[in-house]
Order: C-alpha cells, then structure tokens, then sequence
C-alpha cells in the first residue's frame, strides 16, 4: 500500500499523539519522583499541622517518597490557600486545611480563590470537636459561670482565635449568640500562638482541638469547661458537652483536608487519595484518634468534592445568622 503525502499527515500526527498521551501516563504512573509539600495554613503546633504531621508520614511509607510539612500561616489562612492555588498542578504541592479555607470564602469579599473550582480535593484526615477551654486560674468551674461572667461584663472578657473567619472564630461566635453573652475576640495567627496568652490570663477563653491542648490540660494549665461534640468524648469522659450544659441545638467540628491545585491529573489524584487512606487506616493512626479527641473522615475526592460544596453553603449562613460583616 502507497503513502501519499495527504494520508501520511494525519498518521504522523496520530502517532505524534499516542506517542504523547503514552509519555503522559508514563509520568504519571512514576508519581512520585520526588519529596511531595504539603502546605499547612497554620502554624505549627495547631490541629491542621497535627493532622498534617500525621498523615505525611505514613503517606511517605506508602508513596516511598519523603512528604514534608511547611507550615504558611498568616491572613487567617489565606496566604497559605493562594500560595498551593498557584502552584504547579503536578501533585509536588499540596494544602492541608480546616473548614477555615470555605469560610474565610464566606467572610472575605475578594478571598483570592474558590476552593469548589481552584482546587482538586484528595481527602480528609479527621474531624473533631473543640474544648471550651479556660485557664486555670480563672474563677470559673464550668461553662455557666463563664457565661454569668459574661453577661455581667459586656466585651470585658476575651477569647482569642486562630484569625478572623477561621473555623474557631466561626465557632466562638455561635456559641455566644446562642448563648446571649458579648466576649471581646482577640486573633492570633493560629491557636497554637494563642494559647500561652490563654494559660496566663491574658486572654479568658479559647476553644481548641483537644489533641491541640491535651498536654496543657493534663498539667493542669488548662480547664476544659465543655466539648462542642454531639456527644461526650471518651477522652475526656468527665467533660460535659455545651449542649448538655444547656446550650441547646449547637455542636461544632472542624476537619483538616488535604486538596492540590486544579489541573492536578486525575491519576496523581487518586495515587494521593490512596495513600491518605493508608494512612488514616493504620491501627497506629485511629487508637492516636480516639485518644486525642478526633474521628476519622475517609473519602474519596468525588466525595471530598461534594463535601466541600456543602461546607461552602453553610459557611454562607452561618455569617448571614451570626450577622458578621464581610471584609
């Protein structure tokens, strides 16, 4: 059979193009060639770069690559979110992020990006309740007598959170419209910052992770008035719940998740997907999550997607009920 020019072209461009996709599925399969980032939004010490911690050293086992945690706090989680949106779409940089990546959606007029289209969600970690958590000089016993504070002292007392719109802030701010009380709020760029100024009284009132805090409430630095769980947490088996100290209807979780920049291919998505699931399936991993307070959250990124959908409808109530001015 004979070529002529008009025939050979387009096989020479099929072939360019197998030749092409195959090199694609080629890199792809390699995934990964070398240390994979993950990006925490907070500081160090904080329950997203817990969580962050965590997950990266079993998803090294499991990618046989080193996975290293850098921590870019600052804009109450912004920078850190604009920082992976930007970078290469190969699956090397990734974010690791609370509920405070969709709510400072809700909050900012010009947040920099949308986590529902600018990102490609791989999974999350855990989620868990916050500790209402006081110093323990303060003169209160349990979550009532903060609140009859309060109340007798309009924004004379203070909480401190990670930053304004973060998931904290979020929770604090329910919490005291539900309950009727004005608290001063004092950001910091992270819990983890917040708390030596909470442990000496500078500021009266912080709701963390107790996986964040256990340490200080053990020694006895820090007294746990009250779990925003659902239920009681076996670790903390003699801490009431908000709602059975009568704060009715409210519970508050927060979630770390990992997502890498849109564009990301679909096969590097699920190579990191399946190795967030090794990681949180680990026997190590889940007897670390009850201990401290937490729950495991696995899903695959179609879920994870839809997830977020959800959390970003939400997060607009919640700033429309609590009345909170967009910046």
């Amino acid at each position: 059979m004979m070529f002529t020019h008009s025939t050979l072209k387009p096989l020479l461009v099929a072939l360019i193009l197998v030749v092409s996709a195959g090199k694609a599925a080629a890199a792809d399969d390699a995934f990964p060639r070398r240390p994979i980032h993950i990006v925490v939004n907070t500081a160090p010490g904080g329950y997203a770069d817990l969580m962050a911690r965590l997950a990266a050293q079993h998803m090294s086992t499991y990618l046989k690559q080193p996975v290293i945690v850098e921590n870019r706090a600052g804009g109450g989680g912004v920078i850190a979110v604009r920082f992976v949106k930007a970078a290469a779409a190969d699956g090397y940089t990734v974010l690791a992020t609370t509920g405070t990546a969709v709510q400072q959606m809700a909050l900012r007029l010009e947040p920099g990006y949308d986590v529902r289209t600018d990102f490609a969600p791989i999974g999350i970690i855990s989620r868990a309740p916050f500790v209402m958590d006081v110093p323990s000089s303060a003169p209160e016993k349990t979550m009532a007598e903060f609140v009859a504070r309060a109340k007798a002292n309009p924004n004379r007392l203070s909480y401190a959170s990670a930053g304004v719109g973060t998931v904290p802030h979020f929770a604090i701010e329910k919490f005291l419209k539900t309950v009727g009380a004005q608290v001063r709020h004092i950001p910091y760029k992270g819990n983890a910052p917040a708390i030596p100024d909470v442990i000496s009284g500078r500021v009266d009132m912080i709701f963390d992770t107790y996986a964040a805090t256990l340490g200080q409430i053990k020694a006895g630095q820090l007294r746990a008035l009250g779990v925003t769980s659902a239920k009681r947490l076996p670790a903390l088996p003699n801490v009431p719940t908000l709602a059975e100290q009568g704060v009715r209807n409210y519970s508050y979780y927060t979630w770390t998740g990992i997502m890498a920049p849109a564009g990301t291919p679909a096969s590097i998505v699920q190579s990191l997907s399946q190795a967030l699931r090794y990681a949180t399936s680990q026997a190590a991993v889940k007897d670390r999550f009850l201990a401290e307070g937490m729950e495991s959250m696995s899903m695959s990124p179609s879920e994870f997607k839809q997830f977020l959908i959800d959390e970003v409808t939400q997060s607009q109530r919640i700033v429309k009920d609590l009345g909170l001015r967009r910046q």
